[in-house]
């Protein structure tokens, strides 16, 4: 069977050296990662900064998760670092069509995240826009943050508006909720302390990937 869903490492850390470390054991088991940026003000925590990530040597494709404030000033300097896709919240800026229109102009696929407590209403405009609609399950920044179950309402009720829509979830996911989650319509599942804080994060990403797809 295809995988009909793609669970994607969330890369998430304040330090260079553990930024190599993790993209070097991410490719032994995937292709592709997420970055979470944190810019201490939309969210209370720090992670790396661009030129950090550009400064690492991979053969992985990556995204960027802008958890920060100004997210238009970062635009350029990601695709400058080789970001394949930046997202930014809706939360974060006054004018997403602004955001979207200079990630186009610069070439670069883009996202919009949505925090738990910002209603599918205030954001069904935008997705004809954008490549894709990431929701967070948590309250964003934090590792290891508790699942919030009622997110997979909002993603149900956007994939019944947005049939073909790329639709992704973020936040609080283990091996104990990640079918169920699965199943409520997402096409992409960001893991990060399920995976990289596990003691065999290989075995630990195949096993997500397997019970995600009903293997």
């Amino acid at each position: 069977m295809t995988n009909s869903v793609r669970v994607v490492p969330a890369v998430l850390t304040d330090s260079a050296k553990t930024l190599g470390d993790l993209m070097r054991q991410a490719e032994t088991f995937t292709d592709y990662v997420q970055i979470d940026i944190m810019d201490g003000k939309f969210v209370p925590s720090h992670s790396i900064t661009w030129e950090q990530m550009a400064g690492v040597k991979t053969r992985l494709k990556w995204e960027a998760h802008l958890m920060v404030e100004y997210p238009e000033k970062e635009l350029e300097h990601f695709k400058l670092a080789g970001a394949q896709k930046a997202i930014f919240h809706y939360e974060s800026v006054d004018s997403p069509n602004q955001v979207i229109s200079q990630a186009r102009g610069l070439g670069i696929e883009i996202g919009l995240a949505v925090n738990p407590e910002t209603p599918v209403s205030r954001i069904k405009h935008l997705t004809g826009d954008v490549d894709s609609v990431l929701f967070l399950s948590v309250n964003p920044g934090f590792y290891g943050a508790k699942f919030i179950p009622e997110v997979l309402d909002k993603i149900k009720e956007l994939r019944r508006a947005s049939p073909n829509l790329e639709i992704g979830i973020d936040g609080g996911i283990k091996g104990g909720n990640i079918a169920q989650i699965a199943a409520s319509g997402v096409n992409v599942i960001c893991v990060g302390s399920a995976v990289f804080m596990q003691p065999q994060p290989g075995d630990a990403y195949r096993n997500l990937v397997k019970v995600a797809n009903g293997r």
